[in-house]
């Protein structure tokens, strides 16, 4: 061999061995046995350098031990990525208790109950806590409602020096009146210095509160910085909205989570939609920083450079989960990235420092012409590489063939409905939204492997139909029928019934919630239904009547009625989604996918179904994909740990070269939850919450570790 191939040679491995130690350095470099933030690290790649378990003994894989919280209700889910420290794992409950487990056998140690003893109202959803080491006085910070709350890690104690008596009231310092804004917080925030950087779950119906990311004093719960989201007169990027958008448009808020790369002290912020998510006749312009990774100084909360992955959206396509932060290999060096998965199934792969695209972005002409009022971009960012790990169109060729009665009947209404691609505006004939509203990858997130620059992501394929309607006019005298057709029919639809399970039936609310509790639901939000504080007292009591006992109250004086600018004209029928007769997507499979992404060469290593229907498995039908929430996490023992499918239960280890499973185990509940990993005692644990409840599962509440025999 000649020497300067020689010479190549030994580069290559070098480059490849720096960006290695240096994913495994910055990944571990609190304690390689615990799994001590939310994604694993502060960089959220779910990875583990732990490697006890391995492809050779995954096998062997047993129930280590079980925790029941007890907590289960009809419907109630568990999305929860536990974290673990000191040999103590910290999660959340249906009920969203916060406890503190024994992480070597499951025992629990304390538990805090932020309903303080109330009935729980319904579902909600939380991801997790953020752990702080308090300089040995150790504290988490929990979202409940529109609390954040701190705790001490050591007793489950409210820490009372934080905040007003151990908390935060979100809906405060937002700029508008804090007693009629519906703000929580789903996903932890993130630990830099002596700040917690969070997000926001904010309404996605006007009106509804601006997605400010904001950063507060760890200790005291001042608050020190804030980045708005929707910017204010003389900011970057005000000019791309009307000149008083900032003082009425919600959203563009960090929902799912953030990423933080300590060293330079940069905090990356994916963002949501603005409200109205389908009709945009009130903000037209591209948005800014609506649908954007954002790379924000985490000492200041400046922004240092950004990325718009829509323009202008109108498909509800919120970044759904934190980027990963990563090291890879590209033309022969090794390159600080961030890594951002989307709905749509692209991965936008950016420098770290610059926002400089690492694979070329096409600025691709679309469709323009939409209904009455709205404006939409002409061009929208699509990266040219890697290839998107889920299909783009929904075709006649793509319709279901599981049988000719399924087919017929997919075909019938197809051709009623418009399908052109990713950007087809919304319409009143009704538009086809592949892979979904809630398909491609989601809220789980990716795992990133350093030794071989494999991004692993699952994803889902369930075509949802966006169709807008007229929106009943803003009355003078309200009643509380004319709220319900003008605030919740577009969920629950005019006949109260809904579309389960997502969207709940309203026949017979009355039985399952007193008067005050169904009042406290409609004011307060529960689940991802969000509150309704901004109608006032009077109009939610006229409401509540109307849906307990169908009696057409009329509304005071009180009702608060929403401006010009936000009475838009239209709205959504519901979030529909495209099904066959019988409830399966009206497309052939996969519905479901694990994907393995080579981002060093920006290309698909493999692709598998991930996911099964039991029903249709007995019939013979397999490799069929499955609807799936929960993400991925990856260790150096070569394996791929996911649950997430909804309907089989199953928890899996995939082989991360080649995606040959290689164990499974049938759970007590979907874990709709993304796993965690950890060693304690010499030995290495899998764990995950089980908790169900997605898309008419049945729910559970149990978390499961798995670790090979002693």
């Amino acid at each position: 061999m000649k020497t300067w191939k020689i010479t190549l040679l030994i580069l290559s491995v070098a480059l490849l061995a720096y960006a290695f130690l240096r994913v495994q350095q910055s990944t571990a470099k609190s304690n390689p046995n615990e799994w001590p933030s939310y994604g694993g690290n502060p960089e959220n790649t779910h990875f583990s350098a732990l490697n006890q378990i391995n492809r050779d003994n995954v096998k062997q894989l047993q129930v280590a031990w079980t925790y029941d919280t007890g907590d289960v209700f009809d419907g109630s889910e568990m999305q929860c990525n536990p974290i673990v420290v000191n040999g103590v794992l910290y999660g959340t409950s249906p009920k969203m208790r916060v406890f503190a487990l024994d992480a070597a056998t499951g025992r629990e140690r304390w538990s805090f109950d932020p309903n303080a003893g109330e009935k729980s109202l319904g579902k909600s959803r939380n991801r997790g806590v953020t752990y702080w080491d308090g300089k040995g006085e150790p504290r988490l910070y929990f979202g409940f409602r529109n609390w954040l709350y701190a705790i001490d890690a050591k007793t489950g104690q409210i820490v009372k020096s934080f905040g007003t008596e151990g908390r935060v009231d979100l809906r405060e310092g937002l700029g508008r009146p804090a007693k009629e804004l519906s703000v929580g917080l789903t996903t932890p925030g993130v630990v830099y210095k002596d700040l917690l950087i969070v997000g926001s779950l904010v309404n996605e119906t006007l009106p509804a509160a601006p997605g400010d990311i904001r950063a507060y004093d760890l200790r005291t719960g001042k608050l020190r910085w804030t980045f708005h989201t929707i910017p204010h007169p003389g900011e970057a990027g005000y000019e791309t909205w009307p000149k008083n958008a900032w003082q009425y448009i919600g959203g563009v808020n960090n929902w799912s989570g953030m990423a933080l790369d300590e060293k330079r002290g940069l905090v990356f912020a994916p963002t949501g939609s603005a409200t109205f998510d389908f009709y945009g006749a009130n903000r037209h312009g591209d948005n800014l920083y609506a649908n954007s990774l954002l790379c924000l100084d985490a000492n200041t909360g400046q922004r240092k450079w950004h990325f718009q992955t829509v323009r202008h959206d109108l498909w509800d396509r919120d970044l759904p989960s934190a980027p990963a932060l990563i090291t890879i290999k590209r033309n022969g060096r090794a390159v600080d990235a961030v890594a951002q998965i989307t709905k749509s199934g692209h991965i936008f792969v950016f420098e770290r420092e610059t926002g400089k695209p690492v694979f070329p972005v096409e600025n691709r002409k679309v469709p323009t012409v939409g209904v009455d009022g709205e404006k939409l971009a002409d061009t929208q960012p699509l990266p040219l590489l890697p290839p998107p790990v889920a299909r783009q169109e929904m075709t006649e060729d793509t319709l279901t063939t599981r049988t000719p009665e399924a087919h017929a009947a997919a075909l019938q209404r197809f051709r009623q409905l418009k399908s052109n691609g990713q950007f087809e505006p919304p319409s009143k004939e009704g538009t086809i939204v592949f892979p979904g509203f809630d398909g491609g990858p989601g809220w789980g997130g990716a795992a990133f492997d350093p030794a071989t620059g494999l991004f692993f992501v699952n994803s889902s394929e369930v075509p949802c139909i966006l169709r807008l309607v007229e929106r009943p006019k803003q009355r003078a005298q309200a009643s509380g029928k004319s709220l319900y057709e003008r605030n919740c029919a577009s969920c629950h639809g005019n006949d109260l019934l809904g579309s389960p399970p997502e969207f709940p039936s309203l026949v017979g609310i009355g039985n399952k919630y007193n008067e005050t509790q169904l009042r406290a639901v409609i004011r307060d939000g529960v689940g991802r239904m969000p509150g309704f504080t901004s109608l006032g007292p009077q109009a939610i009591q006229a409401l509540t009547q109307f849906l307990r006992t169908g009696e057409d109250l009329k509304v005071g004086g009180d009702i608060h009625t929403v401006s010009l600018d936000m009475d838009l004209k239209y709205t959504i029928d519901g979030y529909t989604r495209f099904f066959d007769p019988e409830g399966y997507p009206a497309v052939k499979p996969p519905w479901g996918t694990l994907n393995a992404v080579d981002l060093n060469e920006g290309k698909i290593a493999w692709q598998i179904p991930l996911g099964e229907h039991p029903e249709l498995l007995a019939k013979g039908i397999r490799d069929t994909g499955s609807w799936n929430y929960g993400g991925p996490i990856v260790t150096a023992g070569n394996l791929v740990f996911i649950g997430a499918t909804n309907y089989d239960k199953k928890f899996r280890a995939f082989d991360k070269s080649t995606g040959k499973l290689l164990w499974e185990a049938v759970l007590p509940a979907a874990g709709n939850a993304t796993p965690s990993t950890y060693q304690v005692g010499g030995r290495q644990f899998i764990v995950i919450a089980a908790g169900g409840g997605k898309r008419g599962g049945p729910s559970g509440g149990s978390y499961v570790a798995f670790a090979l025999p002693k």
